[in-house]
């Protein structure tokens, strides 16, 4: 069944930071969205704005065709689809599940087996990247695991929220690409930190840097768009959040030893961000790490 626009009724559980920015799009692409969250207040970003509010997953799921999910783990993914009042529990059941979360390739795997034998419906593993910005603007970047049938269902809506959307494989691949992804990203952070410490304690202009190196082998969308922000110090409002950096770091850390491989500078991106998050960091900007190796030059400073 279909809205009165003519478009698939989307359910969308989960708004935060990327679930705001992605139901926002949804609403200006036309598509009926029905939301849930957890913490109540956060519907307040996106239903001025044309979403209804549901009480519970199983409500939104049996006001929608696709149900889609960002939500902080693989533990609050089962929770809103298995729990007591989750999405398998919707009369009718959605005909597909699209999660955006940031998640396990097993678990996934597991949860969709779980869905498909319960109500049928099918899964598409779709974690994202490129932050809220990009998310608004329909032009993140999707990596999707899922049956071929299921994809395609599901590629119609999707490539209007993604400047870049790739199958990578079935169920669970999705999550395997973000690993790698978040491996990339993690240690770049720590990278551009370190960038920046020692283009500023040498003195050179330390904001002309991306232009320098611009088209070089060092270019990168994390020198053009991150190392900016750490110059500038422009952390608030934050994009994302440093518990959720280490803890998609962390999944990298166990993905990569439950490959039997010992990857030293991951487990240095970890360490840092573990010394960051200890300071009471946890709900600051990801980039902000910076403010870690600040503190520690001061420490050092107070030392002397």
């Amino acid at each position: 069944m279909n809205g009165t626009s003519g478009k698939p009724r989307i359910g969308f559980i989960g708004i935060g930071i990327m679930g705001e920015a992605m139901v926002r799009r949804l609403l200006d692409l036309g598509y009926p969205v029905t939301v849930w969250n957890l913490e109540s207040e956060r519907l307040d970003t996106v239903v001025p704005h044309g979403a209804v509010a549901a009480a519970s997953p199983a409500a939104v799921a049996a006001a929608s065709d696709v149900v889609m999910l960002c939500v902080l783990h693989m533990e609050a993914v089962e929770r809103c689809v298995f729990g007591e009042d989750g999405v398998a529990m919707a009369t009718p059941a959605p005909r597909l599940v699209i999660d955006f979360s940031t998640a396990d390739p097993e678990g996934t795997r597991r949860a969709a087996r779980r869905l498909k034998e319960l109500t049928g419906a099918g899964w598409v593993d779709a974690p994202v990247s490129g932050g809220p910005q990009l998310a608004r603007t329909g032009q993140m970047t999707v990596m999707a695991g899922g049956a071929p049938e299921d994809f395609a269902a599901a590629e119609p809506i999707v490539a209007q929220m993604a400047g870049n959307l790739t199958l990578m494989g079935p169920v669970g691949a999705g999550q395997t690409t973000k690993i790698l992804n978040q491996a990339i990203v993690g240690t770049g952070y720590v990278l551009m930190t370190e960038a920046l410490m020692l283009a500023e304690a040498a003195g050179i202009d330390a904001a002309r840097l991306p232009q320098c190196l611009a088209g070089g082998h060092a270019d990168s969308s994390l020198l053009q768009r991150l190392y900016p922000q750490m110059q500038q110090r422009a952390f608030d409002p934050p994009s994302s959040y440093a518990r959720q950096l280490l803890k998609d770091l962390k999944a990298v850390q166990a993905f990569a030893e439950g490959l039997g491989l010992e990857l030293k500078l991951i487990e240095k991106g970890v360490s840092r961000y573990k010394d960051y998050v200890a300071l009471g960091n946890e709900m600051t900007d990801s980039a902000a790490v910076l403010k870690l190796y600040e503190h520690e030059a001061a420490a050092r400073a107070g030392r002397r």
